[in-house]
């Protein structure tokens, strides 16, 4: 294992290989494996490339050696900052031919992440579009490059890379492929998955080819993909939901095809949808809405569709209810992170499990514990703190021990944050969070980064950021501020935030002034009082706008 991460213990990783779940192969193998039984099937569309299974090979190959020829290794990690298309795979599996180790950073992350991933992961290399969306990320590149004098290589796809490397430049056919390293071990370490977590910057999550390689081929199962599916990626592939469940991973592993989009946005989708004859697509519940808002204005041809993933964060049941009417497909239900466990409603379940819960883990070994706030196990049917082992999900974040003492039980249970209940069945609903993060539509926002950063402000005395309730996302962010003189206005904490090199998605969405915090019985600020005056206060302005439209309803001639 790669030196700070924590391998699982041997008596549990003799069972989960005597158990078939972890097999001897790295996702190289499985490549090469694809490659020969697929030949020139279609597996990746982007725009006007289309790729076929031994194109992909080929091309990760290719990008193998010229990556090799620059001096990249076995264990050595690469941020990985693309948007969604053919070069994100081809890289991948590239590093994964080479041994590195990919770390998914996020196209929407700035320079404040990039440069704690690099600096935290110890990257030789980051690698990032020109340009994505309004954003040059060249001028940021360059920024990066002076914060982690570690990173040897910095790289441009797409566009004038400037002082920069360019992506295209690493195809590199000269080297035979026996002048490589050999493939790494099924249990080294594959990728670094990002954390949701509440304390400050994301933590590294150590995935090796053997339990992310089951988690896809059970996943593919489960969703009974075949030769016959096609994939549509809408969400950023880096993210866990649409790379590994079973997302394009497990959509290549059953020989079907994926269809790259850059945006969830309906109208390009359901083009694609159209023109490609989509059969599945993952998101998450902001955009599943805005998608049965928009399908009877745009009248698109979703005939190909036949199953809707919704994960990320909770789909309220009355929506759930409404998918297959607005949408003609089925709705799954996908409950997971990125440490591990991943839930499913099952294609033969009732249908009152599939809109009302979100759906059973993978495994059979997937071990599930409820427990009370001192950890004691609840009575069968009660809401408390999810906590979980199994042949998937880690024993400990990269290079974090005292974190990893907080969030692994001694006896490596994963303490998720999540307050759920189970069912008789075995599945599992949501019923909040207990850690201090905002899930904003499933992009995660932990409070104490932003609260941390803001304390920084020359106007801020305090600061306490808690989720508001939001019809739409299901949580956004207030942040609740203590001021000194004049005191800062929204725009202006956005602005400062984004020069500290923070992403759009974690910008505070409202702005509170309080001239003191309530606070709990051993002195920390209460957030339960907050979050129920900011819901209070929604409230009551909510009442307040139906009221007046009424009154005007009634002057109305």
């Amino acid at each position: 294992m790669l030196t700070g991460s924590l391998p699982w213990p041997e008596p549990f990783a003799a069972r989960y290989r005597s158990a078939a779940y972890w097999l001897d192969e790295s996702f190289w193998d499985m490549l090469c494996g694809w490659a020969e039984r697929h030949g020139e099937r279609i597996a990746l569309v982007d725009g006007a490339q289309r790729w076929s299974y031994q194109q992909l090979q080929r091309r990760a190959a290719s990008l193998a050696a010229g990556l090799h020829s620059i001096g990249i290794g076995p264990q050595q990690r690469v941020v990985v900052q693309l948007p969604n298309g053919v070069e994100f795979v081809a890289l991948c599996f590239a590093l994964f031919r080479l041994g590195a180790i990919p770390v998914m950073a996020l196209p929407a992350h700035r320079h404040g992440d990039i440069g704690h991933l690099c600096r935290h992961s110890g990257a030789v290399a980051y690698v990032t579009a020109a340009r994505h969306g309004r954003h040059d990320n060249r001028p940021m590149t360059s920024e990066v490059r002076r914060l982690c004098p570690g990173l040897r290589h910095t790289i441009i796809a797409g566009g004038d890379p400037g002082e920069h490397m360019a992506f295209a430049d690493l195809y590199h056919d000269s080297l035979p492929d026996a002048s490589l390293p050999p493939p790494p071990a099924a249990g080294a370490v594959a990728l670094f998955q990002l954390s949701g977590g509440t304390t400050g910057s994301p933590k590294l999550i150590p995935r090796t080819h053997a339990d992310y390689a089951y988690s896809i081929r059970a996943s593919a199962d489960i969703c009974q993909l075949d030769a016959d599916t096609i994939y549509l990626a809408v969400l950023p592939v880096a993210h866990n939901f649409p790379l590994s469940s079973p997302g394009i991973l497990g959509v290549l592993h059953a020989g079907g095809r994926v269809v790259m989009a850059q945006s969830g946005d309906p109208e390009l989708a359901f083009e694609l949808i159209a023109r490609e004859r989509v059969t599945i697509t993952a998101m998450v519940p902001p955009l599943a809405l805005m998608w049965m808002e928009q399908v009877a204005a745009l009248q698109p041809d979703l005939s190909s569709l036949r199953l809707l993933q919704v994960g990320g964060a909770k789909l309220s049941e009355e929506a759930a209810r409404r998918v297959p009417a607005l949408l003609g497909c089925r709705l799954q239900q996908v409950f997971g992170m990125a440490e591990g466990l991943v839930c499913y409603t099952r294609h033969d379940d009732p249908a009152e499990l599939v809109y009302a819960s979100q759906g059973r883990p993978i495994s059979p070994d997937d071990e599930i514990r409820i427990v009370d706030d001192d950890d004691a196990e609840l009575p069968a049917g009660s809401v408390g703190h999810l906590l979980t082992r199994g042949p998937y999900t880690i024993r400990g974040y990269f290079d974090a021990p005292e974190h990893n003492a907080r969030a692994f039980t001694a006896d490596g249970f994963y303490r998720t944050g999540d307050l759920v209940r189970q069912l008789p069945s075995g599945h599992l609903v949501v019923e909040g969070r207990a850690k201090d993060l905002i899930n904003r539509g499933g992009d995660k926002v932990a409070a104490e980064e932003i609260e941390n950063l803001l304390l920084g402000h020359p106007a801020i005395v305090d600061v306490a950021l808690v989720a508001m309730p939001d019809p739409f996302l299901g949580e956004r962010s207030c942040a609740f501020v203590i001021a000194r003189g004049l005191p800062p206005d929204l725009a202006g904490i956005k602005r400062f935030l984004r020069d500290c090199g923070v992403a759009e998605f974690k910008l505070p969405d409202r702005l509170e002034l309080l001239p003191a915090f309530a606070h709990t019985s051993v002195g920390k600020v209460s957030k339960k009082a907050l979050r129920e005056l900011i819901a209070a206060k929604l409230e009551a302005e909510q009442a307040g706008v139906a009221e007046a439209a009424a009154a005007a309803r009634q002057v109305l001639p």
